[in-house]
């Protein structure tokens, strides 16, 4: 990794993160009556819950406990809190300047204004709580899409084959094992013939994935052609080659920048995550490269775990694209913003001869909470014509 990276990197998000939650201390402050013995509780629980969660994931490199994983869970759903908090108060302050330009609020209001304030707080915690309450309910409520797909071009024994991708699992102290053994067993029920991982297998640290043997789930999984997997940005961010040695012991296989003849019936190519530039200072290669002494005539599938430049694979031949990383903003209305940076931001598409899926991801990053997308396995039934 490279360090003038990473600490720019930290740096910035620590800046806005700071930012953001001082901005929320201040409004949720101004709620409570000066001479309240309230601020003082206030600003102690805000002071927890803003620090719970890098409290939680520094320490974690270094210390084992069961308070710091509790840390972590406190500091994810704070993340999603965070983010409606300041949606209410983004617009509660939006109101204040129509009112100062316009004068459209009612007298009535205006002449309580400090109940108003108090009466807002309290329906912010309650909507914003319902929907985290909502979203985790639905992060947990695994949905298996399925797709259908014609690929004119069959080599080999077999006409049809049976896909089941999995994307962007982020196992570690939030995805642990309970959630591993429900994928694998939704997995397995597919009866799949090939089993496909677009990236993001490990959250950032693997430390917690040693712990529980977290894992050691994925030996279980049960597919005729195998597990293939390629790497995404959290291998990278937790380091990539503990994380790649990991999952080849546990029944992953890994293709980097490689691609491999399955059954001599298809292709299967993997390409390294965008983002080893920089966290390694090195380059992946091209797609063009990678591709060089395939037959045409075979069908191909080709994983890259961020959806970037999708022209490429129709330029190079591909059959089918399958790639994660987006998560579909996760939370709403997040999601709004990927579909903005994004061609495709979760779902199908086909360009040319080439067809596309993003997934949204079985899994997720930070809080345990959905509410701009679905996790979903998706089941893609290809027939070879």
């Amino acid at each position: 990794m490279k360090i003038a990276f990473f600490l720019i990197f930290i740096s910035i998000v620590l800046f806005i993160y700071g930012t953001v939650n001082y901005y929320l201390f201040r409004r949720g402050l101004q709620t409570i009556p000066q001479d309240s013995v309230l601020r003082t509780y206030y600003t102690a629980l805000f002071i927890f819950l803003a620090s719970s969660f890098w409290i939680g994931r520094i320490s974690e490199n270094f210390i084992d406990s069961v308070i710091i994983e509790a840390l972590i869970w406190i500091g994810s759903f704070w993340l999603a809190f965070m983010l409606y908090f300041t949606l209410f108060a983004l617009l509660f302050d939006l109101l204040r300047f129509i009112d100062l330009l316009t004068g459209f609020i009612p007298n009535f209001i205006t002449g309580n204004y400090n109940r108003v304030k108090f009466y807002f707080l309290i329906g912010t915690l309650i909507i914003s709580s319902m929907t985290v309450a909502y979203g985790h309910f639905n992060s947990k409520n695994i949905k298996v899409t399925e797709l259908e797909l014609v690929i004119p071009k069959r080599m080999g024994e077999i006409d049809s084959l049976n896909v089941v991708a999995v994307s962007d699992i982020h196992l570690g102290t939030i995805i642990g094992k309970s959630r591993i053994e429900n994928v694998v067993s939704k997995i397995n029920s597919l009866n799949p013939d090939i089993v496909l991982l677009p990236g993001d297998i490990i959250d950032e640290d693997l430390k917690p994935v040693l712990k529980y043997n977290i894992g050691g789930c994925l030996l279980n999984i049960r597919s005729k052609f195998g597990v293939y997997a390629v790497t995404g940005n959290h291998e990278y961010i937790g380091g990539v080659q503990p994380a790649v040695k990991y999952l080849e012991e546990h029944g992953v296989t890994l293709l980097r920048d490689e691609y491999k003849l399955i059954n001599n019936s298809f292709y299967l190519i993997g390409r390294e995550d965008k983002s080893i530039t920089q966290f390694s200072g090195s380059k992946r290669k091209e797609l063009n490269e990678i591709v060089l002494g395939m037959s045409k005539n075979y069908p191909s599938i080709l994983l890259d775990h961020q959806p970037y430049d999708l022209h490429l694979a129709a330029e190079n031949g591909i059959d089918l694209q399958l790639s994660g990383h987006t998560h579909h903003g996760q939370l709403w209305p997040l999601n709004y913003i990927t579909g903005m940076i994004y061609e495709l931001s979760w779902g199908y598409l086909k360009k040319d001869n080439t067809h596309y899926y993003v997934s949204s991801g079985v899994g997720g990053w930070g809080p345990p909470v959905r509410t701009g997308s679905y996790s979903e396995i998706v089941n893609i039934k290809i027939k070879f014509e």
